[in-house]
């Protein structure tokens, strides 16, 4: 590579974004990150709930979350990471069971000796495949239904399926699966046998605002409340246009927005660029975060089969985060993931609020309304690509374009594995190697 190293401007300023920003810094690059939401952290990003700062959606770290643990580290608060031991429950015919340990999976009555000993068998057989591309090519549905069998599927499989997917199930590979599994026992073999999530004090705002500092002392550029509405390619530059009408140059452009974005933002893409990038499959999220006076049970995690429960799983937070945090009260997420053209996105926010506190009335018997101190509901439409058939051949966009100057780094090209933000700054460290021969500008240009 010859030349001086060129102003590359990243579009997007969530986790991906900034660690893409700190790679790029450190090979030279002169970085600017423009995001258009008043601060940075994307599908990270805090809120206040109840006057306490916390994540808007939800988030653990694992053992195994290397990426994550190594910038936790850089910007000095790798010793703040508290670790507990969490609890799993599942919600099955009405009935709420424990499903944390052997002895309890043993006790498990929605399913036979015969259907859990072939549930047991498909995780262990999943956890010991070491690389998922060879199962892009099955769907989850024959893959789950050859190694767990009919009813263990209908009874477990298929609604969690269906809490993640939604109808999209019926278009995911087997690659989706064995993500997860091979997420969790990853943990597990980092470190101990038992179930161990982390968490900073503070959440996520603490560590976007030490992040954002280290950013900016690296001498890289944020700038939030940035909307960006047009990138186009110029003889040896990139031009962003911005929403205020104002145009901004560099030596190349880098978008982290989902791939169905992209087409309307890059006018200058072939037909068969705009085709890929809006062909990604992405499920949403609509998530309730519920501030109550007082526990609903003892789990991190409660998975829900019963399919008239309007959320897809219960997500107790201060099952791991300590109480006192919140001043002795209970942080709830109820998330509820959906198709983007699913029906309950015209649902107002005071009818999901309905529906799901009768909901938890009629699963906990001891919750009441007047429990409820603060609610508040996030939605995305855009959270996670959908790992179709054959996803890395037909689906996965490319990094370069047709573009010279303009690059593409988003989630949907993480593949065989779970959006997470350890996965998303591990895609940060691969894109950034793959970006290296691209980087470099001629002298004099977009100065």
């Amino acid at each position: 590579m010859s030349g001086p190293a060129a102003h590359v401007g990243i579009v997007g300023g969530g986790m991906l974004g900034m660690g893409l920003a700190l790679h790029l810094r450190r090979q030279g690059c002169r970085v600017t990150v423009l995001e258009g939401a008043p601060g940075v952290g994307g599908l990270a990003a805090a809120q206040q709930i109840g006057g306490y700062t916390w994540d808007r959606f939800y988030h653990v770290i694992l053992l195994s979350d290397r990426h994550l643990r190594e910038l936790l580290d850089e910007i000095g608060l790798a010793d703040q990471v508290r670790w507990g031991q969490t609890r799993t429950g599942f919600y099955v015919d009405g009935r709420l069971h424990s499903l944390s340990d052997s002895i309890e999976f043993l006790r498990f009555p929605p399913l036979s000796l015969v259907d859990k000993a072939r549930l047991a068998a498909t995780i262990l057989y999943a956890s010991r495949i070491r690389d998922g591309r060879r199962l892009e090519a099955i769907p989850v549905t024959t893959w789950l239904r050859r190694w767990s069998g009919r009813r263990t599927f209908e009874r477990i499989w298929l609604p969690l399926l269906r809490s993640k997917l939604g109808e999209n199930y019926r278009l995911a590979s087997a690659s989706f699966i064995w993500a997860i599994i091979a997420r969790m026992y990853a943990a597990r073999r980092s470190g101990l046998k038992r179930e161990m999530f982390g968490y900073v004090d503070g959440g996520y705002a603490r560590i976007l605002d030490r992040l954002a500092e280290h950013v900016q002392a690296a001498g890289i550029e944020i700038e939030c409340g940035c909307r960006v509405a047009e990138v186009r390619n110029l003889p040896g530059a990139a031009e962003v246009r911005m929403g205020t009408g104002e145009h901004r140059m560099f030596d190349r452009v880098v978008l982290t927005l989902p791939s169905t974005r992209i087409p309307q933002l890059c006018p200058q893409l072939t037909d068969a660029e705009r085709a890929r990038f809006r062909g990604v499959i992405y499920q949403g999220v609509i998530c309730a975060s519920v501030l109550l006076r007082k526990p609903l049970a003892d789990f991190y995690v409660t998975n829900i089969t019963d399919s008239w429960v309007p959320f897809t799983a219960v997500i107790e937070m201060t099952a791991l985060v300590d109480r006192e945090r919140f001043g002795g009260h209970s942080l709830v997420y109820l998330p509820r993931y959906v198709t983007r053209d699913d029906p309950f996105w015209t649902r107002s926010d005071d009818e999901i609020r309905e529906d799901f506190l009768a909901a938890l009335e009629r699963m906990y018997p001891h919750f009441r309304r007047d429990d409820v101190i603060d609610w508040k509901l996030g939605r995305v439409r855009e959270v996670l690509a959908v790992p179709t058939l054959d996803y890395s051949r037909d689906a996965l966009v490319p990094t370069r374009t047709s573009l010279e100057n303009v690059f593409v780094v988003n989630s949907s090209q993480i593949v065989n594995g779970t959006l997470n933000v350890n996965e998303t700054l591990g895609l940060a460290r691969a894109k950034a190697a793959e970006l290296a021969p691209f980087i470099r500008a001629p002298a004099g240009v977009a100065a």
